[in-house]
């Protein structure tokens, strides 16, 4: 009987680029004529963001926006001055390949910012940023699923990929007036403003997905010569084309805050206590649908000799998601170095890794989180220092995890305080972490057999049962291939139930033609 062979097309994930880009970013300003004398600094932050990217051949091309925020005190009062400026930045990276239906990370981080007072009227700034960038294709395997003829056995295992994959990315611009507290003071000046977007709920209708969320504004600013802080919440409800969307496909929304822009207008009487917001969010949409496939990996005739073509695949695997949560506590202070007065405070993770544990039941995560306030210090005079605190937590899991692959998306839920009766400040974070649990990087899967049916194997007696002494664990498809006989004859013969040996122990090895 001739060998027959069924086939399985799976589609691999293609890495086409994985590397990490510096942009350099100068600021050279001189401060306008309605603001005063610079006579202490404060704080500076450089904030980047992707604004736009598009793919042509075998170039990436993205813009890169870089947000500076300087804070500084006048020479005649403790008010907090703001200067805000923007750079902007067109980056190109060749691919080394053309990049058909390839999907984007880009994933931009502050690396670094030096600031300084050249004069009375002039700041300047030398710093750098980084974009890590990863571009993944597609790229169709064929596989063997299944083998007929010629006393071939094959080993089968199953595989889940995504069959289908569909994107789309929609910006949403959100307005919005609030109106401060009758206990609140004028605007000043806006000192910090942070933005994020909590996870959204999604809707199929139609074809079309509905995605509702909200982001979280939290601003400081100066007014009274005091500092004030503010929370609030901006809704939104969009509806988002996806072509060919339908329930078969695993639905996921990100939101990324663009920008958030805070600026003062006046109320009926003319005072400085109307906060206009301005965001614009990018909602990414990314839909998966899942397939399964038994293919081969490892093959043998029981009669002929024959070889085995085999290549590693790299199928688009679907994460399973688990949802945790830690608290990290650091302290910043103690005795005549806690500030007069706190603000407000907050913090942000940096600099992530993972990796399992060694009952490969848990994955360690370890990091940095960088803890910031507004506060005045003992002098009266406003300040607003960072204090980075290295963290390593330990997350149990559910399930076994030997052989995955993890990465861990960290951010903070709320940020609070306490000071001691002993003067101690210390600082609390509540730590939110979603775990994507990857079944395996790569998988290896036969891609061809050739049997020499012009002779047959050879043996060492004639013998139609040999024996055998089998570790614990063993894996019975290993000694099925040595003694070129079938795994389903051992189990028969030795009355096992599973694919791998419970117990060591004596084995009888019927042997097939």
């Amino acid at each position: 009987m001739d060998l027959k062979l069924n086939r399985e097309t799976v589609p691999a994930a293609e890495m086409i680029y994985d590397g990490i880009q510096e942009q350099s970013v100068e600021l050279d300003y001189i401060l306008p004529d309605y603001c005063p004398d610079i006579f202490r600094l404060i704080r500076c932050e450089t904030s980047p963001v992707i604004t736009d990217w598009s793919i042509s051949g075998d170039k990436l091309t993205y813009e890169l926006r870089c947000d500076i925020h300087i804070l500084y005190c006048g020479e005649n009062s403790n008010e907090v001055q703001s200067v805000e400026q923007h750079r902007s930045f067109t980056k190109t990276v060749e691919l080394g390949k053309t990049a058909e239906s390839a999907e984007v990370k880009l994933i931009p981080k502050a690396d670094h910012a030096n600031f300084r007072a050249v004069n009375k009227r002039r700041l300047d700034l030398r710093g750098a940023v980084s974009t890590k960038i990863t571009v993944t294709g597609q790229q169709e395997q064929q596989v063997v699923s299944d083998a007929v003829g010629m006393n071939i056995q094959l080993k089968k295992t199953p595989v889940k990929f995504a069959a289908g994959r569909l994107t789309a990315e929609k910006n949403v611009r959100i307005e919005e007036d609030i109106e401060l507290g009758a206990a609140q003071p004028d605007v000043s000046a806006i000192l910090n403003c942070r933005c994020s977007a909590s996870a959204c709920e999604m809707k199929l209708i139609s074809g079309k997905l509905l995605a509702k969320g909200e982001t979280d504004v939290e601003i400081l600013y100066s007014g009274d010569n005091t500092v004030e802080a503010m929370r609030f919440s901006l809704g939104y409800s969009q509806i988002i084309d996806v072509d060919g969307l339908d329930d078969s496909y695993d639905c996921a929304v990100t939101p990324e805050i663009l920008s958030c822009d805070i600026t003062v207008a006046s109320d009926k009487e003319g005072n400085n206590r109307i906060l206009r917001c301005e965001a614009e969010i990018r909602l990414s949409c990314r839909a998966v649908r899942t397939a399964s496939v038994m293919i081969a990996e490892d093959a043998f005739s029981t009669v002929y000799p024959c070889s085995v073509e085999m290549s590693e695949i790299k199928a688009e695997q679907i994460p399973a998601v688990y949802d945790e949560s830690f608290r990290h506590s650091a302290k910043l202070a103690d005795g005549d170095n806690v500030p007069q007065t706190i603000y407000a405070m907050w913090s942000e993770p940096k600099n992530i890794n993972t990796r399992i544990g060694d009952d490969g039941r848990s994955v360690v995560i370890s990091g940095m989180l960088t803890y910031s306030m507004a506060a005045k210090d003992k002098a009266g005079m406003i300040i607003m220092p960072d204090r980075d605190e290295a963290f390593e937590v330990t997350v149990g899991l559910p399930d076994n995890i030997n052989g995955t692959s993890v990465a861990a998306e960290v951010y903070v839920r709320e940020t609070s305080y306490d000071i001691s009766a002993e003067g101690v400040l210390t600082a609390k974070s509540d730590i939110g972490v979603k775990l994507l649990v990857y079944s395996s990087d790569s998988i290896k899967a036969v891609t061809d057999i050739s049997v020499d049916e012009t002779t047959r194997k050879e043996r060492d007696g004639d013998y139609a049962i040999k024996l055998y002494f089998g570790i614990e664990n063993e894996d019975i498809w290993d000694i099925a291939k040595r003694y070129s006989t079938s795994v389903a004859a051992i189990m028969e013969e030795n009355e096992l139930s599973g694919q791998r040996l419970e117990n060591g122990g004596m084995l009888l090895i019927p042997i097939v033609s």
